[in-house]
């Protein structure tokens, strides 16, 4: 009887102690501030107003460029979208995006030299802007931006669309 109580007792305890573990963590987003060089990180966001330096980084997620932020990328490696909303500045260059490249309602962006899995679009900015040389899975999507998009020598497999058909 001693030792069917201890081994209740013993279970009891084992329960009551995987139920107060506390649980797995999440990943935060990471944020960048400065450089990051050849790292891995999960979701990366670049704050408000700051500025961002990615130098053969791997994103397991997606990048976003906060209000006023600017991003200085080349030879990364990102798994999802790269996301920017009134952004100050974006530039991807020699780099590898698995998913879509989408800025809007921003100043200036420069696209060089990429291989993107899924559409580029570039809505509403107000500043100059670049694409060329780049490969594109999805479609080439260009509206309202105050300048006409330059560039050139993109190999589209959906449509260039809108101020970008001529790239």
């Amino acid at each position: 009887m001693k030792r069917l109580l201890a081994a209740a007792a013993t279970a009891s305890l084992a329960a009551a102690a995987f139920l107060a573990a506390p649980a797995p963590a999440v990943a935060a987003d990471r944020t960048c501030r400065g450089t990051l060089g050849a790292v891995a990180v999960d979701d990366l966001v670049v704050p408000a107003g700051r500025s961002c330096v990615l130098d053969g980084t791997r994103v397991r997620g997606n990048i976003t460029i906060e209000r006023n932020a600017s991003l200085r990328a080349s030879g990364i490696r990102v798994d999802g979208n790269i996301q920017g909303q009134r952004f100050m500045r974006g530039n991807v260059v020699r780099s590898i995006v698995w998913g879509n490249i989408q800025l809007e309602q921003g100043g200036a962006a420069w696209l060089q030299s990429n291989r993107v899995d899924g559409d580029i679009q570039l809505f509403s900015n107000r500043n100059p802007t670049y694409v060329g040389k780049n490969r594109i899975g999805g479609n080439l999507q260009c509206t309202t931006n105050s300048y006409l998009p330059l560039g050139g020598l993109n190999v589209v497999g959906g449509n260039k669309e809108d101020q970008c058909r001529r790239l």
